[in-house]
């Protein structure tokens, strides 16, 4: 079974890096530690955090996240979880929802023109609407990933 995690609201930008990468990952800015740990314990998930004493709750799975940046954070993931690219593409960065394929008519008059004209894929949120495609991010998050390999990391 793939990971599925629960961010703290110093983690969003890795909880979105972590749905970029397919994972299963719900944050909220607003949510309260208790919630946090509730969420994480009925939904089995691992609870990602920076907050040492979130970190020493007990009953849930906490995975106390070192570094303040990004690629270090992914880095310590990686390691400690064998965390890599699980279904990239597949869910929503914003709101976590899987994306579903459509057919690129579908994106007509929803994405910028040149967008429409030099991409053949794309996928939309069910839930927010939102319309994605791999462009020059998606050559980032691959040169990101493949970082994580290297010794120093």
């Amino acid at each position: 079974m793939a990971h599925r995690f629960i961010a703290d609201a110093m983690l969003g930008r890795l909880a979105k890096w972590l749905r970029l990468l397919g994972y299963d990952t719900l944050y909220d800015a607003s949510w309260s530690d208790a919630q946090l740990v509730r969420l994480a314990r009925a939904e089995d998930r691992i609870l990602l955090t920076r907050d040492t004493a979130l970190a020493r709750r007990r009953g849930v799975r906490v995975l106390l996240v070192a570094s303040e940046e990004l690629t270090a954070q992914l880095a310590q993931l990686y390691r400690e979880l064998g965390l890599g690219a699980m279904a990239p593409f597949s869910r929503c960065p914003v709101c976590n929802e899987p994306l579903v394929a459509v057919p690129k008519d579908h994106a007509w008059g929803q994405v910028p023109p040149y967008i429409f004209v030099t991409q053949e894929e794309f996928r939309l949120c069910p839930s927010c609407d939102r319309f994605f495609w791999r462009g020059t991010h998606w050559q980032h998050i691959q040169e990101l990933l493949a970082s994580l390999d290297r010794p120093e990391n």
